[in-house]
């Protein structure tokens, strides 16, 4: 029963999610944290920055984490195939059609329909990781929140640079 529950967790969120990874974040969450209690808010944002951090799509490498915690091996194949379905699904039978209608004013619309409501989920992931991150280590926060924005407005540092210095300074002084 676990496999099916983490199929559903990562392929119910893929496949009405649309907009890529950033847009299934707080479907993701919402299964892994609200209905199935596999871990809480802080564990899942320590999961996400990670994820954030590193090469290659962010749903992918969270699925793979999360199944491996929940279930193992066979449960990090499980949650990564029910990411990865749904797209696989689309491409092979949809594409063709949204290609074929793809000057349709209905079809171009499709796009700035779908934009606000990915923007209000993200801002909402936003608020809650922001809330949980204030409530644990208001101090780091504050600090890291400050100091990146200095470095990505005014002193123009490459966002690579900027989460690899905060990955560091977390590893050396959040416990």
């Amino acid at each position: 029963m676990i496999y099916f529950d983490i199929f559903s967790a990562f392929f119910i969120p893929n496949i009405i999610g649309y907009g890529g990874g950033p847009a299934i974040i707080p479907l993701i969450e919402s299964q892994v944290v609200g209905h199935y209690g596999w871990m809480t808010t802080n564990q899942f944002s320590e999961i996400l920055a990670l994820s954030n951090a590193l090469p290659s799509p962010i749903a992918t490498k969270m699925a793979g984490y999360i199944g491996y915690e929940v279930a193992g091996v066979l449960g990090a194949v499980v949650a990564l195939f029910a990411t990865v379905a749904p797209t696989l699904f689309v491409m092979i039978f949809a594409l063709r059609l949204l290609y074929q209608y793809r000057d349709s004013p209905l079809v171009k619309q499709m796009g700035t329909w779908v934009l606000p409501v990915v923007t209000v989920l993200m801002g909402v992931l936003t608020f809650k990781l922001t809330k949980t991150s204030l409530n644990i280590f208001p101090l780091h926060f504050i600090l890291l929140f400050l100091a990146s924005a200095l470095a990505l407005d005014k002193l123009k540092v490459h966002p690579t640079f900027v989460i690899c210095t905060g990955l560091i300074y977390g590893g050396l002084f959040i416990r």
